[in-house]
């Protein structure tokens, strides 16, 4: 299904449908603030290995991460983190960055990487916000597969074409950029940039 949601005012009937899919096991290709991802249900199993089918990686290597809505989520999926990296998060989220922080117990098995830690994801993007209150906690994101033509990966309408038989909602939520996020290790004594990416690593360091 190719769903038209709009991007500032997203329809709650339609936010509803994406939520009855994603509690059903069905997975997602949703608009973030940098480039669409791919999405389900953080303790839907199936989902999470239908995914990695998809993406064709083997799900004990698989690197996915959380996107939350608010830094409420923080707590219950993260250990605690220190005063300083805390307000590196507050002062750039929402926003174009994934932080690797230390995984709490609450992290399902199947996510934890071998180092324990978890990708936090916090877009500045209504449609994907909207999807993960409704839902009531984070959303597993997975970058698409990067193959072929820049459009198929900025182009819903192309995303729906390639990926109709293998997903079970393409989110129309207008043109998506080229660029990722910018994903930074914070499970060390400082930040360390692992990819730059929409974020600016820079004025990070300011």
């Amino acid at each position: 299904m190719l769903l038209n949601i709009h991007p500032d005012d997203p329809q709650p009937r339609y936010i509803k449908m994406v939520i009855e899919c994603l509690q059903k096991g069905g997975i997602i290709i949703y608009p973030t603030d940098t480039i669409y991802g791919m999405g389900c249900d953080i303790y839907n199993t199936d989902a999470i290995a239908r995914i990695c089918r998809i993406k064709n990686i083997d799900p004990r290597k698989a690197q996915f991460s959380f996107v939350c809505s608010d830094l409420s989520h923080l707590s219950d999926y993260t250990r605690e983190v220190s005063t300083p990296v805390f307000r590196l998060l507050k002062a750039t989220l929402p926003g174009p960055y994934t932080y690797i922080l230390e995984a709490s117990k609450q992290v399902p098995k199947h996510l934890k990487t071998k180092k324990d830690t978890v990708g936090i994801r916090i877009p500045n993007n209504n449609i994907c916000n909207a999807i993960v209150r409704e839902l009531g906690h984070p959303l597993m994101s997975a970058s698409l597969p990067m193959e072929g033509e820049v459009e198929y990966y900025t182009d819903p309408e192309q995303m729906y074409e390639i990926f109709e038989k293998t997903v079970d909602i393409v989110i129309d939520g207008g043109p998506g950029a080229i660029i990722p996020s910018t994903v930074i290790d914070c499970t060390g004594a400082e930040p360390i940039l692992i990819r730059e990416g929409a974020g600016k690593w820079e004025e990070l360091l300011a």
